[in-house]
């Protein structure tokens, strides 16, 4: 279901109906009508807005962690990226938070992404846990090694985060698609270590 902390529409809808019933009113009863009765169906979907843009879910805050995250892969900067990872990061490839951000560097040494696309899949928020799957387009640097394999690649991430206070981080990345990612990252990992 909709919130009206996540979204807007369903007030935006009741602003509406409100507006239909002030027409209704003023077309039924013409000398009851008052001027103030076209501020409520305003003041609704002021209210939406302003709900929309004050309030952050966490939903909302995930999401937030997830484009800064991608943002800082596309810009190449690890530093960036570290605010972002738990003290507490492990993945399945045993590998800690300082690990995952030498390897980060170690990638980042040379250029190697041009532009990267996200779409979130799945968010599932059970506070102080959650998870996401989202896929990542990434178009890679004509001046990067890997372009000369290929120009572009698609992965599918499961990510694991923990709330930390008032902020998300992430605590578990995973590749899920392409399954061959795995083998890269294997051997990438034996070179960095």
């Amino acid at each position: 279901m909709t919130s009206i902390v996540e979204q807007p529409w369903l007030l935006l809808i009741v602003s509406g109906i409100v507006l239909l019933a002030v027409i209704v009113f003023r077309g039924m009863f013409p000398e009851r009508h008052k001027w103030w009765l076209w501020l409520f169906p305003v003041i609704i979907a002021a209210a939406a807005f302003a709900i929309d843009y004050f309030v952050r879910t966490d939903a909302e805050q995930i999401k937030e962690v997830i484009y800064k995250a991608v943002k800082a892969a596309e810009k190449e900067t690890p530093e960036a990226i570290e605010p972002l990872i738990s003290e507490d990061y492990q993945d399945s490839l045993g590998t800690s938070k300082q690990g995952f951000l030498r390897r980060c560097r170690a990638w980042f040494e040379e250029p190697i992404i041009e532009k990267i696309v996200c779409r979130i899949v799945s968010l599932d928020v059970n506070t102080p846990q959650a998870s996401a799957v989202f896929t990542v387009r990434v178009v890679f640097d004509p001046r990067g090694p890997v372009y000369e394999y290929t120009k572009r690649m698609f992965f599918k991430i499961r990510a694991d985060f923990h709330k930390q206070g008032d902020i998300w981080q992430f605590t578990r990345i995973e590749f899920l698609e392409p399954a061959d990612w795995r083998n890269m990252q294997t051997s990438f990992r034996e070179e960095i270590d």
